[in-house]
């Protein structure tokens, strides 16, 4: 094994490693009592089911991860890449259709790999504690939706890609890295018309006190909207979520039907207010700017590792490809994606924090956020004591107890 080879098979155990040590921490730290807060929210036998489906999702992430990891080693240590490889080299198609039908396959085969995890997450774990809506037919259906939007979407974006590293010599990056550049952002514009409606059914809000709360809101800091859409988020899981879509003035928002089922107005207008917070601080530009600015950064760095002899060599491949470069750059590339990740997260939290913010000083009913999230942590029987390097390792949001004790300051610094 030649060093790249080595820094790929160090990389993969390490991040397993780091990821193993960051769940065992944090199912040790689930075992603190029901915190103060949540007395009256959580009783002793809500408070030990949070704990039980803690356990049980952590041990199927952990289970999950090792089988991820064995198949890969096993599949690159027998030859795999190459054998693949060579098998569709034989249909002499060119070596763009090659590319595709390559890395397409490697896809596949992760996706088949993982699918029954996500059974039995979908028909176990969330059934037993309440959250699966999800029919065995809706379950395949949207299977085949995502395989068949794949195939329609990604295939092409990959030839495209594969076509400019072949053709546009040393330089290639930069039009490539623009060309995704321009296709994620148009995807992004078009997705909620598009592509989320065949998922979900989107149904405008009707008339009435909380159409009026949330248009007073959105008008009073000047957030345009073109709809309010209550999504049929019940028909698979009973978890409640909110979101918003689109740019510009296009600008829509997308409540759960589980969500407004189960809060208040106050509640779901402070819900929402903190979404809106998201907007007003640009955190979503800023996400999509970062994002745009790693795909420079790795696009560039993938051209200098184009057809690289010992990369290939790393993993027992007979030819040289740009597919192939790409395939093994992305595996030589995961500790730089890991720590990246980490930032991002760090970045997120803080974000959330700021969106908190602002909920609570545009929104006279502050105190409904705590509510609310006190409500969403309840039915999504989140943990409520994570370890803190799990937090700052996986964890998008704040704890909910520290987004609660800020948002407590805030109110009493307010009322002085």
């Amino acid at each position: 094994m030649n060093v790249f080879g080595a820094v790929v098979l160090f990389t993969l155990l390490a991040t397993f490693l780091v990821r193993l040590l960051s769940e065992l921490l944090n199912l040790r730290a689930s075992r603190a009592p029901l915190p103060a807060e949540f007395e009256g929210i959580f009783d002793d036998e809500a408070y030990g089911r949070s704990q039980a489906y803690l356990r049980a999702s952590t041990a199927l992430s952990l289970y999950s991860g090792a089988f991820d990891l064995v198949v890969l080693l096993a599949f690159w240590f027998a030859g795999g890449f190459n054998i693949l490889d060579q098998f569709l080299r034989g249909f002499a198609l060119g070596s763009i259709p090659t590319g595709v039908l390559y890395i397409g396959s490697l896809m596949l085969l992760q996706a088949a790999l993982s699918l029954p995890f996500s059974i039995y997450k979908t028909f176990v774990i969330e059934e037993k504690f309440g959250f699966n809506r999800t029919t065995p037919g809706v379950f395949a259906a949207d299977l085949l939706k995502t395989f068949l939007l794949t195939l329609l979407i990604g295939a092409p974006v990959v030839a495209v890609l594969l076509w400019f590293f072949e053709t546009a010599g040393p330089m290639a990056w930069l039009p490539a890295w623009g060309a995704l550049t321009v296709f994620s952002l148009l995807l992004q514009y078009v997705a909620p018309t598009w592509i989320m409606p065949l998922f979900n059914r989107f149904v405008p809000l009707e008339d009435g006190e909380l159409k009026e709360a949330i248009t007073g809101y959105a008008r009073g800091v000047e957030f345009p909207l073109e709809g309010i859409y209550v999504i049929d988020g019940s028909t698979r899981s009973a978890r409640a979520n909110a979101f918003f879509t689109g740019f510009g003035k296009r600008k829509r928002i997308a409540l759960f039907d589980t969500l407004v089922n189960a809060h208040t107005v106050d509640e779901l207008v402070a819900v929402l207010a903190h979404e809106i917070g998201h907007f007003k601080k640009k955190h979503i530009l800023i996400s999509m700017a970062l994002s745009i600015l790693n795909l420079g950064v790795l696009f560039f760095l993938l051209s200098l590792f184009l057809n690289n002899r010992q990369l290939f060599d790393a993993f027992f491949m007979q030819d040289l490809s740009v597919y192939g470069s790409l395939v093994f750059f992305m595996l030589l590339y995961t500790p730089v994606e890991f720590i990246l990740s980490v930032f991002m997260q760090v970045l997120s939290r803080r974000h959330e924090y700021q969106a908190d913010r602002f909920a609570v000083s545009t929104f006279p009913h502050g105190e409904a956020l705590v509510e609310a999230l006190r409500k969403l942590t309840r039915s999504n029987l989140s943990n409520l004591t994570p370890h803190p390097f799990h937090v700052f390792m996986t964890y998008s949001h704040p704890p909910v107890m520290a987004r609660i004790a800020r948002i407590r300051e805030q109110l009493v610094h307010s009322d002085r």
